[in-house]
Parts: structure tokens; C-alpha cells; sequence
């Protein structure tokens, strides 16, 4: 899965490595006539604390960024650039410095940049004038380190497309995202309530500084949105009508132009819908192009769907006689009941196996509240609870989520989780009180009560979890050896096995490094043991099978 990551990454410089002259028309170029313009001035009040008039940026004791901005599309932007600028570049340098290592071939760079330059040429018409216009205010305050490969106005639109074309071009789906929403008699006091995890993982500095952002702009309801610095979109997030937005990938064909970014459409959605039905309306005036599951909680409605949107098909599952939803990584409405790449994705990757426990979970967790949500969304057994090892694809918390949140709309309350992984405490909001009110200094505090926290996982603290950290990073150690046909140290393969001894991967590696390296018998018994383990995918299963078979034929 970190190889599907790495080439997302690598896509997103390559959109960077564009020519400045991809974006000639006048079309390109955003709205800025009729709004404030003034450069906003930051006080620092210390290094935790940065205030813009009733703008934002404040540090809280879990470690999580806390940005509240208001105004027009314009000023938000200008705003959030002078109060995150040292974020946003913390964020460039975390994705194009793992870039700039894997793919040091400028000749590749070059192929890469011709193909998206072409790819990229119509973006610029899918992309709302009010985003673009914020993007740009955004934009003046990038780092100029990499203004040689594109400006900032460019590299910061492009930013908000590079999941979608690296989902696209390289199947990114399979990033296990999980949720679920409960209502009625699945929760503790009937109201709506949904929890989700966002298991994208793009190096471990790029999660450090994840921003809770509360936005009141000038047209449409305020919200909150889960991001980080220089990016506008909305993966997880909550809007003043206790209307939710969290996005799930699936499956597609790789599309031969770019169109909407699901997260612009989402953060649209977030910004205009006040119930499930204008999200539908919104979601279904756009053009995107890759697929993806939009999970819609409403208060107003008292209930979630989710809105399946792929490039060619639109499809709405609304559950019937049920108080529960679950969504990971496959569609569910008719419109994809025949769908090839849905049929696959259920039969090959995570996804089915995911849904199955997630109702397990729901199941034993008849009442749920916030603190059985948290329980839930932090599981790292396999179905009936098989040890599956940590980190493992098929677990609802594969140990690298960039976040888990979970909302209770009707109260408009949230509740997001803080490092590491979704394992520290949970920090709860209440939008009533940050949004209710004008604030002067600061806009935006942190609700530090005891109702308003989540307990840490004890599990962070524990040998285990140390443990699988060190694995991590042997695991790297040992896909690197393997590329490059090195030789490992005496012994290292033992400490990697002893590390997370139930994942099937450390078998497989170290079946790879034998196998290279003409250790036949060894190789064998490595490839053997991984098939008795919790194999993530079919693919992955077949390809040791095929291995194995290989074996065989060599010692005929």
C-alpha cells in the first residue's frame, strides 16, 4: 500500500513539474475585482498563537492546529495563507521531498510533465470561481522554494486534484477508508451519529500537523473541515446545519481528463447543502473523474446516505428498515450492482471484509455514543477478532489514519482525533459555541471540558505499539534491500518477523529477499507461512501462490 501512496505522491510533483505556461487563457486565471484585497496583518501572540483581526490559528494541548477565518472567498484565502504559511510549507517540502528521493530522474520528471500538462488542460473549468478565487488568495503566501517548477497559484489548484489523479492512474482506491452513521435505536440517546477514518498516509511528517479549520464565509453556511496546510477542500467535515461530508475512494477506470476534485465538490456540498437532498442536487451538477463514495449525514433528515459518484454513473444507497450505514471502499447502490471495477474491488481488495466487521462491531456495540464510536473506529482485529497483526489492510484502524472524527449533527458537536494515528485524545467542538457568537481575540478556543475530550488509546503506551513502530521502519529497510538487492544484516530478518508476528507481510518480505538472493528452501518456507496469515488482497494471495509455483517448478 505505501508503494500506491509513493505514486500519488510522485504524481503530485509531476503536476508541480507542469510548465508555467499550461494555464495561457484568461480563463485560467481567477476573480479577484469586487473583493477585499486587504493584506491581512498577523499579530503573533506566541508560538502557539497567531491572530488576524477575528482570524485564527491556534495550537491546542493535544497538538492539534485550530484555524478559524471568515470573509469573502478572497480574503478567507489571504487569511489562511498569512496565518498557515509556515504549515503550508512544512506540507510542500513533506510531499516533494519523499518525491524528489524516489523519482531523482529528471528524464522521468520530463515524460511526467508532458503528460499532465496535457491531462491537466481543462481543470481549470471544473473548479467553482469562488474556490479558484480562494486558491489564489492561498497561493501568495506558498513558500517560493519551488517556484522553479511552477508558481503558486498553479501548484496549490493543482494540490486539491492530486488524490483524484493518483487514484485515478494508479488505483488508489484501495486506501481502506471506513464509516459508518447510527441513529434511532443504534444509538445512545437516538440521535444521528457517524464516525469515519481517514486512512491516508503520506509520510509520517505530513500527518504531524493536521488543522481543524472553522471557515464562516460570506455566502453559504459556516463549517468545520479536518485539512492541512494550503489545502481548501473538505475530506471530514460539518457544516452549521448539522450536515456531514466524508468521502470514501472506490474504484475506476483511469479517465482521459481531469474534472472536478472530489474534495472541491465535497467542500461545496459542505459549504450549500442544508439536507440530503440539495447535497444530491450539488454532487449532481458536477463532472468528476474518479469514483467515490460521499457519505451525507443529516440533522434535518435524521439519517446518512451516500452519494456514489464515478464518471460515467451516479447512484444514491439509501438504506431501508435499518438505523445503521456502513461504508469502506465499494458502492452499494443499483446503479452498481453490475458494475465491472465495483465487482472487482469487492471480490479483490479490503473492502467486503471491512464492511463485515464493522457490522460485528455495530452489533456488539448495540447503544452507541461517542466513546464506543472512538472504541470502534480504533479496532484492530480481524472478523470474530482474529489477531491479523498491526497495521494490517483488512482492520477498520490499520494504524496510519491522518485522522479519525466522529459528529453528533442534531448537536452539532465533533470530536477529532490527535496523534499518534487516531490514538491520542479526541478534541471535541461544539459549533453552537464557536460559531453562534463574533469573536474578537481569540476567534477560537479550544472546549476543554471534561464531556468535550475522548480518552487516549492505552494501547499507545504498551510494548506492542512500540513495537510496531520499529516494524515500520524495518519494514522499509527490507522493501529497500529487496529493490536494490541488498544484503541484510544477521539476524535483522528474526527481529522484523518478531516485531508484528501475525502479518503476513513479514513473511512475504523476507520470501522475496530469500527468493532474490537463490535461497530457495528458505524462500518457500516464508512464502508458506504468509498464506496461513490474514493476506490483505486476493491479488496479493495469488501473487505468493504464484511464487510457490515457481518453486516448485525449479526443484523439479
Amino acid at each position: 500500500m505505501l508503494k500506491r501512496i509513493y505514486i500519488l505522491l510522485l504524481v503530485f510533483t509531476a503536476m508541480q513539474l507542469a510548465s508555467c505556461g499550461t494555464y495561457k487563457s484568461i480563463h485560467h486565471k481567477p476573480v479577484t475585482e469586487g473583493y477585499n484585497a486587504t493584506v491581512p496583518v498577523v499579530e503573533k501572540v506566541n508560538d502557539s498563537t497567531f491572530i488576524s483581526g477575528r482570524n485564527s490559528l491556534t495550537k491546542n494541548e493535544q497538538g492539534q492546529w485550530e484555524l478559524y477565518i471568515e470573509g469573502d472567498p478572497l480574503q478567507r484565502g489571504l487569511v489562511n495563507g498569512a496565518l498557515t504559511q509556515s504549515l503550508m510549507q512544512k506540507q510542500e517540502h513533506a510531499f516533494l521531498g519523499k518525491v524528489q528521493e524516489l523519482v531523482p530522474s529528471k528524464f522521468k520528471q520530463s515524460l511526467l510533465r508532458q503528460f499532465l500538462k496535457w491531462y491537466n488542460r481543462k481543470l481549470y473549468l471544473h473548479v467553482p470561481e469562488e474556490y479558484k478565487t480562494e486558491i489564489y488568495g492561498l497561493s501568495q503566501y506558498m513558500p517560493d522554494d519551488f517556484d522553479n517548477v511552477a508558481p503558486p497559484y498553479l501548484r496549490a489548484l493543482y494540490l486539491h486534484a492530486a488524490h483524484d489523479i493518483g487514484h485515478a492512474l494508479n488505483d488508489l482506491a484501495l486506501v481502506g477508508c471506513t464509516s459508518f452513521a447510527a441513529w434511532g435505536n443504534k444509538t445512545e440517546d437516538g440521535s444521528l451519529l457517524l464516525a469515519r477514518n481517514l486512512d491516508f498516509y503520506a509520510g509520517d511528517e505530513f500527518a504531524e500537523d493536521k488543522v481543524i479549520a472553522f471557515v464562516k464565509p460570506d455566502k453559504g453556511y459556516p463549517y468545520m473541515s479536518v485539512v492541512w496546510g494550503g489545502f481548501i477542500g473538505n475530506l471530514s467535515g460539518m457544516n452549521y446545519e448539522g450536515l456531514t461530508v466524508t468521502i470514501n475512494a472506490g474504484k475506476s477506470d483511469v479517465p482521459l481528463i481531469a474534472k472536478t476534485p472530489i474534495s472541491l465538490l465535497s467542500r461545496e456540498i459542505l459549504q450549500y447543502a442544508k439536507n440530503i437532498d440539495e447535497a444530491i442536487a450539488i454532487a449532481k451538477k458536477r463532472e468528476v473523474f474518479v469514483s467515490e463514495s460521499i457519505m451525507v449525514g443529516s440533522a434535518n433528515d435524521k439519517r446518512a446516505v451516500l452519494i456514489e459518484v464515478s464518471p460515467e454513473k451516479f447512484g444514491v444507497y439509501d438504506v431501508v428498515n435499518s438505523t445503521q450505514l456502513i461504508c469502506s471502499n465499494h458502492f452499494q447502490s443499483d446503479t452498481y450492482k453490475d458494475d465491472k471495477n465495483n465487482t472487482e474491488t469487492i471480490r479483490d481488495s479490503h473492502s467486503e471484509y471491512r464492511y463485515e466487521r464493522m457490522e460485528e462491531l455495530l452489533e456488539e456495540n448495540n447503544k452507541v455514543g461517542p466513546e464506543e464510536a472512538a472504541e470502534i473506529m480504533r479496532n484492530r482485529e480481524g472478523l470474530s477478532d482474529l489477531v491479523i497483526g498491526y497495521g494490517n489492510e483488512k482492520a477498520i484502524n490499520q494504524l496510519l489514519a491522518h485522522h479519525t472524527v466522529i459528529f453528533k449533527p442534531e448537536q452539532k458537536q465533533v470530536w477529532v482525533s490527535s496523534n499518534p494515528y487516531n490514538l491520542g485524545e479526541f478534541t471535541g467542538y461544539d459549533l453552537d459555541e464557536i460559531f453562534s457568537s463574533r469573536r474578537q481575540k481569540p476567534a477560537v478556543k479550544s472546549l476543554q471540558e471534561p464531556l468535550m475530550l475522548l480518552p487516549e488509546d492505552e494501547f499507545k503506551y504498551s510494548e506492542e505499539f512500540k513495537n510496531y513502530e520499529e516494524f515500520r521502519k524495518l519494514d522499509r529497510v527490507i522493501d529497500k534491500a529487496v529493490a536494490n538487492d541488498e544484503k541484510l544484516p544477521s539476524g535483522f530478518i528474526e527481529t522484523y518477523q518478531s516485531l508484528n508476528p501475525e502479518h503476513w507481510k513479514v513473511y512475504y518480505s523476507a520470501g522475496l529477499y530469500f527468493y532474490k538472493k537463490g535461497y530457495l528452501a528458505a524462500a518457500r518456507q516464508q512464502f508458506s507461512t504468509a498464506l496461513i496469515k490474514e493476506i490483505t488482497t486476493l491479488p496479493a494471495r495469488e501473487n505468493i501462490e504464484g511464487y510457490l509455483r515457481k518453486l516448485n517448478r525449479k526443484t523439479e
